[in-house]
């Protein structure tokens, strides 16, 4: 049995490698991480889905750590209320807007002291999981495979005993259709209800008061297009029904993530 510690977003694509890995036996802990983000309600979501876990036999633990004192305050369109959240493609210059600086850096350190402290508590190997992929890397440098090469050899330079801890990115070179497919194939094996789960999760980053999605965020139209993409409806609820945020989606897409 592989033991585990991970970043749980209550985004799709770390629960995804959440199924992932209770499929394959790990033991795991999860983190999620309150930066005083405007779509807070990815930590709701993550919680129910562990809830969800739980009931069906999956007994997971999860902690959320509050930064928000510290992170608010940082210039990003997720943490500022003076930048709007831009709508379009993932992929569009103008997404630069979200990367929230340094974030992950900060993130897997936290990640990295928890699965130090374990390995050496509980006299084992432990696996860093991040559902980081490639879809992120134009955007995001700190989700690319030499930051994470760069981050475990810093770490592991500067404590003992770090040939206990490694990174587990098994999705740095998929996308998310392949990361949604993955994660069928989990519920399946698992006998989890796949809409149940991914009703319980928030990709948005510019969700309403009620937390539906807007279905025009970046992040939305990469989830809507991946969902389309495995010929399945998305069971998240949107501010607009499915074949209008599908429509809307597909355009963006057509239009190669050009900013207007």
């Amino acid at each position: 049995m592989n033991r585990s510690v991970m970043s749980l977003s209550g985004g799709m694509d770390s629960t995804a490698l959440l199924l992932r890995m209770i499929a394959e036996g790990d033991d795991i802990t999860c983190i999620s991480y309150d930066y005083g983000q405007k779509h807070l309600i990815e930590i709701d979501r993550a919680r129910d889905n562990i809830s969800y876990l739980r009931e069906n036999g999956h007994n997971v633990e999860h902690f959320v750590v509050d930064l928000s004192s510290a992170m608010q305050s940082l210039h990003s369109a997720l943490t500022s209320e003076d930048i709007v959240v831009p709508e379009g493609h993932y992929e569009s210059e103008q997404m630069k807007q979200t990367v929230v600086p340094n974030r992950n850096a900060i993130f897997s350190s936290i990640l990295y002291a928890r699965a130090l402290s374990t390995a050496i508590s509980e006299n084992c190997q432990v696996r860093i999981a991040l559902g980081v992929h490639s879809g992120d890397h134009e955007i995001y440098p700190d989700c690319r495979p030499e930051f994470y090469q760069s981050l475990e050899r810093a770490f592991s330079i500067g404590n003992w005993d770090s040939d206990r801890v490694s990174f587990h990115l098994p999705y740095i070179s998929f996308d998310k259709t392949i990361i949604l497919q993955d994660a069928l194939e989990s519920c399946n094996s698992l006998g989890l209800d796949f809409d149940i789960v991914f009703s319980n999760t928030n990709t948005s980053y510019n969700p309403d008061t009620n937390g539906r999605s807007s279905g025009r965020s970046g992040a939305d139209v990469e989830r809507i297009l991946a969902f389309h993409a495995i010929g399945r409806v998305d069971p998240l609820q949107y501010v607009h029904d499915w074949d209008s945020v599908l429509n809307y989606a597909l355009d963006q897409e057509r239009q190669g993530g050009r900013d207007e």
